[in-house]
């Protein structure tokens, strides 16, 4: 989600720097200050995700640790349901209903599936980390 609002702003600003900093090796320290402190604040925010579904995997409730798992069985579902299915039951006459896959439900598979696999290689981090002590 930053990536995209950073990346549209990021580009304009070192434009502003460079038009408003005349010391060419200035304007490199500040943009690349700026540089750091964007990635630091990407780290922490992938550290945060990271601890929240590790917290969901390792939760108590059944649907707690299963309902990413969940979700993209139902937009797998609606995906094969439109490009495998449905051609092949309307090629045959068969009536058949495209399913509408809505932007923010895709989104949230896009998370969801990157949720996923930053907890699974977290909790794989975690057994290798307990296994070797």
């Amino acid at each position: 989600m930053w990536g995209k609002i950073i990346g549209s702003v990021i580009g304009p600003l070192f434009g502003v720097i460079d038009k408003a900093v005349t010391d060419k090796d200035l304007a490199i320290q500040i943009k690349a200050d700026i540089q750091s402190q964007l990635l630091a604040l990407s780290a922490e925010e992938t550290k945060a995700s990271t601890s929240v579904i590790l917290a969901e995997i390792q939760g108590a409730s059944w649907l707690q640790r299963n309902w990413r798992p969940l979700l993209m069985l139902t937009v797998v579902a609606i995906i094969a349901n439109n490009y495998i299915l449905f051609p092949y039951m309307q090629l045959f006459g068969f009536p058949a209903v495209v399913l509408e896959l809505p932007e923010k439900l895709y989104s949230l598979m896009v998370v969801g599936v990157g949720g996923y696999v930053v907890g699974r290689t977290g909790e794989k981090m975690m057994e290798t980390y307990k296994g070797s002590k």
